[in-house]
């Protein structure tokens, strides 16, 4: 495990219908497409007994073209804008590092896949996610006023910020859906159709 990172993160997440459109809107203003489109496969670990997510906590292991593990805690909201602390650091192998967690109490309670493609507008990261039950965008900037500002440069309303994570939102839809199974991955969701409503989010781009 190398490449520790240590910074508070401040994001917005916002709930998107038409992704082509928010992604053709970031060509014509300029932005880099630093990370092309490529699936994402989560772990959420934690102990038999929950301990971090009753404390607001998050542990994840992620594996695309490289292996991350990252701890979240201590989430602020202001305006759908979160700021958080993250700890993150690149690991070599991800099935040792899954093992070495494990053998220290911690199990994987859910597993999660998305499709992430990255941009970049100056200091300004967004990222489009395709979720099993809809489609997001991520503005994640040094200030909330520099978030809100590239979020209407493209269109996109940032008082519709979500104010919970992915995990927040299957934990909405399985409510008000009434799903019965535990992980968020696209097999589960292939004869499953959401609305916004089943999600309790507002699009932004509307």
């Amino acid at each position: 495990m190398n490449n520790q990172m240590t910074f508070k993160e401040k994001e917005i997440k916002l709930f998107i219908k038409d992704l082509s459109g928010l992604a053709e809107r970031l060509r014509v203003c300029g932005a880099d497409n630093t990370r092309q489109r490529r699936m994402e496969h989560n772990l959420i670990l934690d102990t038999s007994a929950r301990d971090l997510e009753k404390g607001a906590r998050l542990l994840r292991l992620r594996k695309d073209d490289r292996v991350r593990l990252t701890y979240k805690d201590n989430a602020i909201i202001e305006g759908g804008v979160i700021t958080r602390t993250e700890i993150e650091l690149t690991c070599d192998d991800f099935s040792t590092a899954r093992m070495l967690f494990e053998a220290l109490g911690y199990q994987a309670t859910m597993i999660y896949e998305k499709y992430r493609r990255e941009f970049r507008i100056g200091d300004v990261v967004v990222t489009l996610d395709e979720l099993p039950f809809g489609n997001f965008a991520e503005i994640e900037a040094a200030s909330k006023t520099l978030i809100e500002g590239v979020a209407q440069m493209l269109g996109l309303n940032p008082g519709k910020g979500i104010k919970t994570n992915y995990l927040g939102l299957f934990k909405i839809a399985k409510r008000n859906a009434g799903l019965s199974f535990n992980d968020l991955t696209f097999e589960n969701f292939e004869d499953v159709r959401l609305s916004a409503d089943d999600l309790e989010v507002d699009p932004a781009d509307e």
